[in-house]
Order: C-alpha cells, then structure tokens, then sequence
C-alpha cells in the first residue's frame, strides 16, 4: 500500500523560495508506474486546492495562479514527488498535500489535473507560510 509522507514547509518571506519533497513508501515508482501524483493545498477556512499534478509518463499540470512560479516533477530513482516554489506570495500560504490515485481506476491519465477531485492516496501535509 502506497504511503505519503511530504517535507519541506516552512516560513519564508515574499518572494522567497522553497521546495517541498513527498517520499513515496510501500510502492516504487517507475516510469511504468500507473499512478497520477499531485499536490494541494488548503488554507484557512478555505477550501483544498490542486496546485499541480503529474501523471505517469510525466505530463505536468499546473493552475493558473501557480504557473510560471511552482514546478512539480518527480524523481524515480528516490521514490519522491517535488513542488518547487519560487516568487512566493502571501496567498500561498497553506498546508500543503501529496496525493496520488491510480490512473487504472479511470481508465487513462487525461483526469490528471489540478481540478481533479478523486485522489484517494493522501500525506498528512507540511506547513507553508509566506510572511510580508
């Protein structure tokens, strides 16, 4: 059974960088791996929210707020999905998740995006604050 276990929050000010690791535990990622990987966030009072996700052969997708600043990519030798975060602002303050669902419960890898609601693998978070 596949487990999730992320890193690297922490509290940085705007425009600052960080980069957040989710080791993957109990499965081995492989390019012939079938799973979509992704990670989220929530705020306070605010709902979840997909910032990016990757499917198995590596296709990314970010949303519109995040594009251009955060990377997702993944690293199949260390078994680890990253998000890396750069001209951080206020607004991405969060707890953020890894999450990852295998793409044979649908049947493809074209599900595999931010607005996806159907992850069912999940971390237990790491704290992002962005300070001004």
């Amino acid at each position: 059974q596949m487990q999730l276990t992320e890193s690297g929050g922490d509290s940085v000010q705007v425009g600052g960088s960080l980069r957040l690791a989710c080791v993957v535990s109990g499965y081995t990622l492989t390019w012939s791996s079938t799973y979509c990987m992704g990670w989220f966030r929530q705020a306070p009072g605010r709902e979840r929210e997909g910032v990016a996700t990757i499917d198995s052969r590596g296709h990314s997708e970010h949303r519109a707020s995040v594009e251009g600043r955060f990377t997702i990519s993944r690293d199949n030798v260390k078994n680890t999905l990253y998000l890396e975060m750069n001209s951080l602002k206020p607004d991405d303050s969060a707890m953020y998740y890894c999450a990852a669902v295998d793409e044979g419960q649908y049947g493809g890898r074209s599900f595999c995006e931010p607005d996806f609601t159907g992850m069912d693998i999940w971390g237990k978070g790491t704290l992002v604050t962005i300070s001004s």
